[in-house]
């Protein structure tokens, strides 16, 4: 009898042990890669010269101008065409207008229609257009 209680105190400490080791253990996985449906665009908003903000934006690959400045800011547009960002609104009467360049160069599509890449910056500037 005394044999018995000792394997089953054998057993219950080897168990015990078990349980809490398993417990303690490092359970990190090899770490997650970043989303690679995923790209970073950079937006900036500008008044004039003067910078106002600026964002960088994770969208999915193939996004659209529009998709991250969206994501970053409250937009309102028309027909493809930006009328305020952040209640920062264009005046057509005194011809004051949102345009915008991506990587340094004046955008050839609307908002809704120009692709971004990884690592484009888009800067977005309300300003008299002559």
């Amino acid at each position: 009898m005394k044999k018995q209680n000792r394997f089953s105190l054998i057993f219950a400490i080897i168990a015990f042990f078990t349980l809490a080791l398993t417990g303690c253990s490092n359970n990190n996985a090899a770490p997650k890669k970043a989303n690679s449906n995923q790209i970073s665009v950079n937006y900036t908003l500008k008044e004039g010269k003067k910078t106002v903000d600026s964002k960088t934006v994770k969208v999915p690959k193939k996004s659209k101008v529009i998709t991250g400045l969206k994501k970053a800011w409250k937009v309102q547009e028309t027909k493809g065409f930006i009328t305020a960002i952040d209640g920062k609104k264009q005046d057509p009467k005194k011809k004051i207008y949102w345009t915008y360049t991506i990587n340094g160069k004046w955008a050839t599509k609307g908002v809704t229609q120009q692709k971004v890449a990884n690592k484009d910056k888009v800067k977005f500037t309300l300003d008299k257009v002559k």
